[in-house]
């Protein structure tokens, strides 16, 4: 409140160093900038109404109160965000016919002899790795069936099981530039940082949180997990190979994954951004699925393919990046830098600032992104960040690339590994949680909070320590 307070006072200001906005009636820009950002967000974490028609009405207040003009608020959009999650999306949703995903669950349940512990460790790995490859939303949204129908057979509650896949899913998805909304809006915004960045900086802890989490579920849940052989034999009589709906659609599904990967990894020195290799992508597995369909029968699958597409996210974002680049417009973003930096004061140099700063947004990040939804709060963060270095330059303390990438990793370790803090701090918890409810067995928010938060914690504290020995 204090910092909503001392953004309006110094409305005036701030306003006059962006293009100047021409709100109506002559209003201070940044006051309803400022309001309507906190309008949004906290309509947005109260969840009674669905969070991309408030975005886009929050965006479009913006426009019509005149704090930004239309062609601002489309320059304020990013594009590789959004094709770096239609294209994906695109190929999830084709590559999912073949029926890849569930024979992966059944064979992970099989391997361990249908031990319900081991069937939770072996679907909390699938998970993971998914979530890194693919990412943490599609991951659930495939996994969550799967497990719902294991533990009817075994006769056992989901809860466990649905628990962990949640946590999984934000640890694995931290590993990847695609793995978590978090890092594609990092990897997008912040054009120093690429896909390989990620894989080299971020993910070597992930493993490390992988194993520390799975501890304190195991002494929870793990020593109780019980299931008769009757409901073990059940299980193994379940056939993986009849998962497969298709295999020459599996076959060209894994085919041109494949050489999505390659192009993420290969793309950013040849000028090419992850958007432009996703969508690529998703175009050439749409033509390889089509070869032998005549015109009508394309028609309907690229129809059926599109409606695949998580559209109420895409509109999230649309909503979201014109109400943050409305605030920015307005001044505010610079006044939260301003905060930001207000962190740093009393240290030496350049090292001690990057030591304090780094710190100070990962454990932020994580316990925001608790709060709220880890998505917005990071979409906020990246720019006041780079509003930050900017003042530290000015100030005589610029910081250099690799002390700019230390604190962005600890943004994308609070956020991603702060999302498993509550019900509501990811999206891949939510989807869990729909199908939880809609299976009979819901998950309640403070049931979830009182075991999630004490482990998001300790995975905060571990990627702490990677940060400080490796980076500070």
């Amino acid at each position: 409140m204090n910092l909503l307070l001392s953004m309006l006072q110094h409305g005036a200001g701030a306003a006059a160093t962006h293009s100047e906005p021409h709100v109506i009636f002559g209003m201070n820009p940044l006051w309803v900038a400022a309001i309507v950002f906190v309008a949004s967000y906290a309509v947005i974490m109260s969840e009674k109404y669905n969070r991309a028609m408030v975005a886009l009405l929050g965006g479009g207040l913006m426009i019509l109160l005149g704090v930004l003009d239309q062609h601002a608020a489309i320059n304020a959009i990013d594009w590789n965000t959004l094709g770096l999650l239609c294209g994906m999306m695109m190929i999830v949703a084709i590559t999912r016919r073949s029926g890849v995903f569930q024979y992966l669950a059944i064979w992970s349940a099989k391997k361990v002899k249908a031990s319900p512990w081991g069937i939770l460790v072996m679907l909390s790995l699938v998970t993971a790795i998914l979530s890194a490859l693919l990412d943490n939303v599609t991951t659930v949204l495939l996994i969550a069936p799967v497990t719902l129908l294991i533990t009817e057979e075994l006769n056992i509650k989901p809860y466990p099981f649905l628990f962990a896949e949640i946590v999984f899913s934000n640890i694995g998805g931290t590993a990847t530039l695609i793995g978590d909304p978090p890092n594609i809006l990092i990897g997008s915004l912040v054009e120093s940082i690429t896909f390989n960045d990620f894989l080299v900086h971020v993910a070597p802890v992930v493993p490390v949180v992988f194993i520390a989490t799975l501890f304190p579920i195991w002494l929870i849940w793990g020593r109780k997990l019980k299931a008769t052989d009757r409901a073990r034999e059940r299980v193994m009589r379940f056939h993986e190979a009849d998962a497969i709906k298709d295999v020459p659609l599996l076959k060209k599904s894994l085919f041109v994954l494949s050489l999505v990967l390659i192009g993420f990894v290969a793309g950013h020195p040849m000028g090419l951004e992850p958007a432009t290799v996703a969508m690529t992508g998703a175009a050439l597995l749409l033509l390889l699925d089509n070869l032998k369909n005549n015109a009508e029968e394309q028609d309907k699958s690229v129809h059926h393919t599109a409606g695949e597409v998580e559209w109420v996210t895409i509109f999230f974002f649309v909503g979201l990046f014109v109400i943050v680049g409305a605030l920015e417009n307005a001044g505010g973003l610079e006044l939260l830098a301003g905060q930001v930096l207000a962190l740093t004061e009393g240290a030496a140099d350049a090292t001690e600032v990057t030591s304090t700063l780094a710190m100070a947004v990962l454990w932020i990040s994580a316990v925001a992104s608790a709060v709220v939804d880890n998505i917005p709060f990071v979409a906020t963060m990246i720019p006041t960040l780079q509003e930050t270095f900017e003042q530290l330059k000015e100030s005589g303390v610029g910081l250099s690339y690799a002390q700019e990438h230390a604190v962005w990793w600890s943004l994308s370790l609070g956020a991603c590994l702060g999302g498993n803090g509550s019900l509501i701090g990811a999206s891949a918890n939510l989807i869990v949680a729909g199908f939880a409810e809609r299976a009979g067995h819901p998950i309640r928010f403070v049931t979830f909070l009182k075991t999630a938060f004490p482990m998001m914690l300790m995975s905060v504290a571990i990627a702490a320590v990677y940060l400080w020995l490796r980076y500070l």
